[in-house]
Order: structure tokens, then sequence, then C-alpha cells
């Protein structure tokens, strides 16, 4: 051996530093072939029970050594490592690394990005100096640093700085994201520069299928798309350049406004504020304007004995001025008196403890009880809803809680019904729920937090696809109040709310060993991410689920999510990656006899050759569906296989037998309700009429799908049909009618964001440079 002792994963902290330590590890262990390992692999995997098509063959075994990966499948790579030495202690190591490091990736990657500034603070004082030279910058462009300590104010500086600008000169785009540059809690790693940019992407109007993988090629799609306007970019909390630089515009009509507890002094071409702590004076005047009511008392020099207990920290003085406001009857003096005697007893070593444990011991016991379990929620912010089921109460309770914190400065308002925690608060709050909470307590929390996002997504989905079979889940350990989801326009509002903080509860469900919730989850947000074109995140979910469902055996779980990530990694182009678990699904279900989940597969498998142009082989995967469909006796799937096979004979020029199953489908979605289900038929009709030169039969029908996907809220596929009866306008020679469906398609698409917009531009010459 070329070293005595294996390498050590644990001194990895990225993927490919891991995989340097795998390549280390092969050599140790005398260097085998890929073959030798590939061969014990999967011996040990027939012997475990797992199907033939899961087994890795020699390309996917030589994959795990490249780098330069994004992601790792970390099975794969714990049977290598037992293959090349097999100790459990050194294997339990490598688990634990792979934990960590994925853990760190998945979590970096969940960023929440907006296109409005966050609500600015009412009242908002001090700061005058920095504010004129914030202004000043922002009107002429470029990038201006914040920097200051924890709790100085420069979030909500930026905050009121864009607010200004934005009024006195409004701009074209406003972006904001906060970077996690010094989240207390490891689950939140500052945010990946790369989805900050996908997100960003989104609401510059790209389209998820059309967002690029590699890091370059969205700096310059997102760049390309900021050139020429007059936009805004607020990055809250920057860990450091390398993370920021990314991010920036390059346009010099944009202002870009940086917060970082450093002081990024690497930044060229920016200009540097350093904010520091108010003044005695200013800090004086912003108590005074916190509590104007508030009598002084004997001691005239009491408003700065208290700044000065503050520390003249903006966070330290607005907590204390809350506590001032809850006391009636006091006076400064008293007040003053008070943090006196606590620091002299040593109660509390800061200045913000100081403040923060006056503002607690001030809370009733169940407010107090509320701001530890808020501290729990793995994601940034939180509605009544949640905060119910957090602490199982009632949503009106919850909401009461939430505003008595937020008058107390002890909560942010995010948005008019979301609430944020400073990074400072949640760490004093997380602090208070490890003393205070009992370990069961946090994790009887934690259930009714999770239960409350899984059932309430359910719902959701089960109103965006109610012909699919539902999940069986466990009934929620505790009674829980869901908001009120009455149709789909409800149910996407609130999987577009609730979006980050979804991704956050599957990743702290799967990393705390809640493995029904995960799998729940994962089966729950599938249609949401798919419908939103969030295909890497799909993976993560589905990866997650994947890992669960084999540690609860449940197979035909394991096969569905299987069938779920090959269509994922289809959606980005990575067949040969989804072809092993398209394989892997099928020979699942085939093993616990699932006729529907295997017709299912072969329906993502014939939309994977359609793509490609692959007619033929998409035909007889829809086929092959149909049949399987029909002998499970599904009446949803067979209607949606004949729609799926009659299309596939329009394409290939087949028109009367592509008439013959659309409207065989067209008959048997009536027979059923499934009005959704109608539309996409008759939008396949009109397709065949409009290809065999029918147009007045192809306009009718699309006339007929148009109301039903209105109705079902399905925007893409309602452009797609007013596009279609552009085109059969266009052919028939109502030149004045293609014009507005098509501008009608148009108005729809580019709400949406999506790709084909820019196609259906280049039907409306006057829309060419819109």
């Amino acid at each position: 051996m070329p070293f005595e002792d294996p390498p050590d994963p644990e001194s990895a902290h990225t993927i490919d530093a891991l995989i340097d330590r795998l390549r280390l590890l092969k050599i140790w262990a005398g260097n085998p072939s890929y073959e030798w390992i590939k061969d014990q692999i999967n011996a040990a995997w027939q012997a475990a029970g797992l199907p033939a098509a899961e087994r890795p063959g020699k390309t996917t075994i030589v994959d795990c050594f490249r780098s330069g990966r994004r992601r790792l499948n970390p099975e794969l790579v714990i049977a290598v490592v037992q293959a090349l030495h097999p100790d459990p202690g050194y294997v339990t190591r490598w688990r634990q690394s792979l934990r960590v490091i994925g853990g760190q990736r998945e979590a970096a990657t969940r960023v929440q990005v907006q296109d409005t500034l966050p609500q600015d603070l009412a009242g908002f004082t001090g700061r005058s100096a920095e504010l004129d030279r914030l202004c000043r910058s922002g009107h002429h462009g470029g990038a201006v640093v914040i920097a200051g300590m924890a709790g100085v104010g420069k979030t909500q500086l930026a905050i009121h700085a864009g607010h200004v600008l934005h009024r006195e000169q409004p701009f074209d785009q406003v972006l904001f994201v906060n970077l996690r540059g010094f989240h207390p809690d490891p689950a939140q790693p500052p945010a990946d520069p790369s989805s900050v940019l996908e997100g960003f992407l989104r609401l510059l109007g790209v389209a998820g299928q059309q967002i690029p993988h590699d890091l370059r090629a969205r700096i310059a799609a997102y760049r390309r798309r900021l050139a020429g306007t007059r936009a805004l970019i607020v990055l809250d909390d920057a860990a450091a350049t390398d993370q920021v630089d990314p991010l920036l515009p390059g346009s010099p009509g944009c202002a870009v406004l940086i917060t970082s507890r450093r002081d990024l002094g690497d930044m060229r071409n920016a200009t540097h504020l350093l904010v520091d702590l108010f003044t005695p004076g200013e800090a004086v005047a912003f108590l005074t304007g916190v509590v104007p009511l508030c009598p002084i008392g004997s001691d005239p020099d009491a408003p700065a004995r208290i700044a000065r207990r503050c520390g003249h920290l903006p966070i330290a003085l607005g907590l204390v001025g809350a506590h001032i406001r809850g006391t009636p009857g006091w006076t400064l003096t008293d007040h003053a008196d008070r943090l006196d005697e606590r620091h002299h007893q040593r109660r509390l070593d800061t200045d913000v403890e100081l403040a923060l444990g006056v503002s607690y011991q001030q809370l009733a016991a169940d407010q107090r009880r509320m701001l530890r379990l808020l501290s729990l929620h793995p994601g940034q912010d939180i509605d009544a809803y949640a905060a119910a089921a957090l602490a199982g109460t009632g949503p009106p309770a919850a909401e009461a809680h939430l505003r008595h914190l937020h008058r107390d400065q002890l909560l942010q308002r995010a948005t008019p019904t979301r609430y944020t925690l400073h990074d400072l608060v949640r760490t004093y709050a997380a602090g208070r729920a490890s003393d205070e909470d009992p370990p069961p307590d946090r994790r009887t929390a934690l259930t009714r937090l999770f239960d409350y996002y899984l059932h309430t997504a359910h719902a959701a989905d089960r109103l965006l696809y109610p012909h699919r079979d539902p999940a069986a889940l466990a009934p929620a350990a505790a009674h829980l109040e869901p908001p009120p989801l009455a149709d789909v326009e409800a149910a996407m509002a609130w999987f577009t709310t609730e979006h980050a903080a979804l991704l956050a509860v599957a990743g702290r469900a799967a990393a705390e060993g809640f493995d029904r919730h995960t799998a729940g989850l994962a089966w729950s947000l599938t249609n949401f991410l798919n419908l939103r074109g969030h295909w890497q995140e799909q993976i993560t979910v589905q990866s997650h689920a994947l890992a669960a469902a084999r540690r609860l055996d449940d197979r035909r779980e394991q096969a569905h999510i299987h069938r779920n990530l090959g269509r994922s990694l289809d959606m980005i182009g990575c067949y040969d990656d989804s072809r092993p678990h398209f394989r892997a699904a099928l020979a699942l279900f085939a093993e616990v006899g699932d006729q529907v989940g295997t017709a299912t597969t072969h329906v993502n498998l014939a939309r994977q050759y359609e793509r490609q142009g692959r007619h033929p082989e998409a035909l007889s995967h829809d086929r092959h569906a149909l049949d399987l469909f029909r002998a499970a006796g599904n009446l949803a799937g067979e209607a949606r296989a004949l729609n799926n096979v009659g299309f596939q004979h329009a394409q290939l020029g087949e028109y009367p037998e592509a008439l013959a199953h659309c409207r065989q489908a067209l008959d048997l979605h009536r027979t059923i309700g499934n009005r959704h289900g109608e539309a996409t038929a008759w939008d396949s009709i009109g397709y065949a009429h409009h290809r065999r030169g029918h147009q007045k039969a192809a306009i009718d029908c699309y006339r007929h799908a148009l109301p039903l996907y209105r109705e079902a809220g399905d925007r893409p596929n309602e452009a797609q049909a007013l596009a279609n009866l552009g085109d059969a306008h266009e052919s028939a020679g109502h030149h004045a009618d293609a014009r507005a469906a098509w501008r009608s398609a148009l108005d729809i698409l580019d709400e949406l964001g999506h790709a084909d917009a820019d196609l259906i531009r280049t039907r409306l010459p006057d829309s060419a440079s819109a």
C-alpha cells in the first residue's frame, strides 16, 4: 500500500474534495479495476434484494470518481467505500461526511428571492448622513457595500434607502435576496450564487426550462436581461465577495445595495459605507423618538444611561424601547435603574442579550413559548397557520402572538401576513428553547409543523390534480387548522408563497428521520414543482424521499419516486441519467403488481422520445400505456393515453387514426367528468384538423378547449391553445383574428415568463422588439 491509513473523509468540505478522498481510497485498496468494484457492489445489492434495474454498470462506477459533479449518489458512494474498505467504523465516517456535504449543498441551493422590497420600517429615524450618501450613489448606479456589526441596522438602512430611491425615480425592476451570509442556523448556510441567479432569472421572465445549468451561462443570461434597464438589486447579508460578484448586473443603470458584516474591501468599483453604532446623541434621539410619551423621571441623564446600557446599538435600543412602551407607569429613570441593576448582577453578558433578556422576561409565558418554537422553523419566514401548528394552538391565537412579538421588536414583518426572526433574535430564542423545552417537546412541535405542511400540501395538490390517486397519509398527530383552499388558484397561490418553506421543511424532515413525512412531501410537491419547472429542486426532494422509502422498505413508493426522478432528469436533458430510474420504476412496479404505475412510466418514456422527435418510439410507449390502463380499469389513465396515442398519430401525419383516438378520449373524459382532460382532447383534435387543412373545424375545437383550460387555471395550456387558434385563423386567411389570438397568448406567456413567448413574438412583427 502506498500509505498506511485510508484517507480521512471528514477532512473534505466540498464534493470535489470528497471525490479526491475516494480516489485515494481506491489507490490505498490496491487500485482495483472499476469492473471489480462494480461486481462487488452488484453482488451485495443482489443479496440485499435490490432489483437488477437498480444495480450500477461500469460507467456509473467510473462517474463516481469524476470531479466537477454538482451532486453525488450517497448510497452508491457508500457502496464503493464498502467494496474498498468494509470496516463499519470507517464506512460510518463516510456516511457522516456525505450527510454534512450533501446537507450543506442542498441547503445552500434553497434560496428565497423576491421582486419587491421588504416593508419599510415605519418611522425610520437617524442615519441621515449615510442615507444621503446611499441615495446619491443609488441615483448614479453602481454598487454600494454597507458594512457593520450585527444588529447595527444595515438591512433596515438598505431597505429604507431602496424605498426612498424607488419613490424618487421608480426602477424598471427590483430584486431582493437574503444571502444568509451569517445565519446562526448551520442548516441555513450562505446561499449559492448559482441558485440565486436561477431565482432572479425566473423573476426576470426566463422560463425554468430555458435557465442554463452552468454558472457562467447563468451570469451571462442575467446580465443580458438587465442590460439597458434601471434595476435596483439588494443583496442582504453577504458572506464574501465571491458570493456577490456573480450577482452584479454589469449594467451602468443598475443600483446595487449590499449589506455584510465584513467590509468586502476586495470588491472593485464599489462604494464602501461603514455603518457604525449610533453616536450617543443619535442613540438618545432614537430612543426618545421610540418612546416620546414616557416621562424622564428624576434623572435627566436617564435616556443617555439607557442608551449606554444598550451599547448604542439600534436593535438593542428598539427592543428596550418596545419594553418601555409595555410598562406604563414607569419613568425612563426607573428603566435606567433596572438596566443598571441587571448589568451589575452580571445576569447577561452583552448589550443585545441584555435587551433581549429584558424583552423576553416581559412576555407572557405563552408568548415566550411561541418565540422559542419559532426558532425551530427551518424556513426564512412564517405565517400564523404554521406558527399555530408549531405551538399547537389556533391560527387566531398564533396571529395575536406574532403581532405582539412584532410590536415588541422581537419579530420583523416580511409581508403583511408573514414574519421573520432577526439572526440575533433567532440565536437567542434557540438558546432559550434548548434550555427550557425538553427534546421530546421540541420534536413534538416539529411533528405538528411537518404534519401541517404535509397535509396542507396534499390538499392543495388534490385541487391541482383531482383525478390523481391520493397518497395514503397517516392522520396528523394533533388537530390542525389549514388555510382555506377553495380552488386551483388558491392552491397555486399557497404553493407559491410557501415554496421556499416547503423545501426547507422537506430537507429538515429528511435530516430528522421523519421518513413518512419526507416521502409524503415529495409526493405532494411533485405537480407544483413540475408546473413551475423546478427540476433541480424536484431531484433533491425526490432523492430524499427515495432514501426514506428504502428505509421504510416501501417498494411501491420507491417505484413512484424512481419515476419522478427519471422525469425530472429527463426534463433537464439528462436522458442517460433518467433511463436507469425509469427502468428501476418499471421493475419495482412489476414486482408489486402496479399496472397503473407501469403505464404512467411508459407515458413518461413516450414524452422523452417525443421531445427527441422520435415519434414512432413515443407511439409505442403510449400504446403500451393504453393497454395497461385499460387492463387496470383506470378510466382517467385510459383517456389520457388515448389522447396521447392520437396526438402521436397526428405528428406522424396519420390523421384518421389521430381523430379516432382523440374523440374516444374526449368521450371518456366527459364520462368521468374530467373537464381538464376534455380540454386536452379538444386541443389535440383541433391540432389534427389544422394539420389536415380543415381550419374551420380546428378553430371550433380550440374554442371548445379554451374555456375548459381557463376553468382549470391551466395558463400554459390556455396560451398554447390560443397560439394554435391563431395559427388556424392565419391558415384560414383570418389575419386580424390570428393576431388577436397570438397577442392573447403572448400576454399569458409573458406573464408566466414562459420560453415560448419569444416564439409567439416572431408571429407578431409589431411585438418583436417588445
